[in-house]
């Protein structure tokens, strides 16, 4: 069985252990299309380098980079009929251009195709999106879900194939593990993501400004709202104890983890998205680190009993779960405990692998 994964998303080297998870099967042959690189309101995210244990990753060209719904890959054509697979696994939402190109192209070469979806807001769009759309609906021959909600918006919008729930990426549990646990001051609090409004930045730096005693914040991503939070900490008289990073590669994360004696995600809703998973929880909980999350989307899903969870914009609500992880270190060994072993039994590479090789072989029997 020969497959054919499309996806920006692989550009980041830690997602692609799912791909050598799926390597390993004897009877499957996998070959990753991939952009040189992706351009999106965080920055530029670059090809990370990495081995490829038992696939082959291919670098083709995109144009309109950074269109998330226009973009395309102008060689795809010829790679598929040069390739010939039997399935292809279109790592995209439905309704995008890249979508509808790779779902169309796979069908003149014969083969089955799956596609990949977070969204979960039901949206109806405009032409051409829309025929986008309806097309890989009929053409599909299975739908990943990336959450409960993406699967109800599926159904909503008239899919009528099967669809597997499945996260994206999983984690590696022996790149992302625990470590010694850092000093116990000064209580070290992170965040690792967009700097955008929808990720709640500005509400984590309100509620570490009514915190008592020593402590530190650290913000690792980029975005159009830097320059307001960092003016908000400049105003709270907390410059010198929040710590702005760059954005960090997907190899570095680990390392800021294990700095943190908690990661927080204070996502909150919008009428145009609400958080899809929080890959940056599992990450955290694979290396022993407390989380806590806004009732946002997913997150509590993705959470369950292995974290804290607050309503969304809520500063008084999440300042008092900090203010508690602050005191009881036995409660943030507890979550550290709670949260691997959930990883370990939900999110590993090797358990999204399984599922999404169940996929594979429902398509090619």
């Amino acid at each position: 069985m020969r497959v054919v994964i499309v996806s920006k998303a692989l550009l980041v080297a830690a997602y692609r252990g799912k791909l050598a998870a799926l390597a390993r099967e004897a009877d499957l042959e996998l070959i990753a299309l991939v952009p040189p690189s992706w351009r999106d309101r965080r920055g530029l995210t670059r090809l990370e380098p990495g081995a490829t244990p038992g696939y082959r990753l291919i670098v083709t060209p995109i144009l309109l980079n950074g269109h998330y719904h226009l973009y395309f890959y102008p060689r795809l054509g010829r790679l598929l009929r040069d390739l010939r697979p039997d399935i292809v696994h279109v790592d995209e939402e439905p309704y995008n251009l890249a979508a509808w190109q790779a779902t169309l192209l796979a069908d003149r070469v014969g083969a089955r195709t799956c596609f990949f979806t977070w969204q979960n807001l039901l949206r109806r769009y405009p032409p051409p999106f829309r025929w986008f759309e309806r097309a890989c609906y009929q053409w599909a021959g299975h739908a990943i879900a990336g959450n409960q909600d993406a699967a109800r918006v599926l159904r909503a919008k008239g899919y009528q194939g099967p669809i597997t729930i499945i996260p994206q990426f999983g984690v590696d549990p022996e790149l992302f593990s625990p470590r010694e646990p850092p000093p116990e001051t000064p209580f070290t609090v992170g965040y690792a993501g967009g700097l955008i409004p929808e990720k709640g930045v500005d509400l984590l730096i309100e509620a570490m400004a009514r915190l008592p005693g020593e402590w530190r914040l650290l913000l690792a991503g980029e975005g159009k709202e830097q320059a307001l939070l960092q003016r908000m900490a400049q105003d709270q008289g907390m410059a010198d104890r929040v710590q702005f990073l760059r954005r960090l590669s997907s190899t570095q994360m680990p390392d800021f983890y294990r700095r943190l004696h908690v990661l927080v995600l204070p996502s909150r809703e919008r009428p145009n998205w609400k958080e899809q998973f929080g890959r940056v929880l599992v990450e955290a909980m694979a290396c022993g680190v407390p989380v806590v999350g806004s009732d946002c989307g997913e997150i509590p899903h993705v959470i369950r009993d292995a974290g804290l969870i607050f309503p969304q914009d809520d500063v008084d609500a999440l300042r008092a779960h900090l203010s508690r992880l602050q005191r009881d270190a036995d409660l943030r060994r507890d979550l550290a405990r709670r949260g691997r072993e959930r990883v370990l039994e939900r999110f590993t590479h090797e358990r999204v692998a399984a599922m999404t090789l169940a996929v594979y072989r429902s398509l090619c029997p």
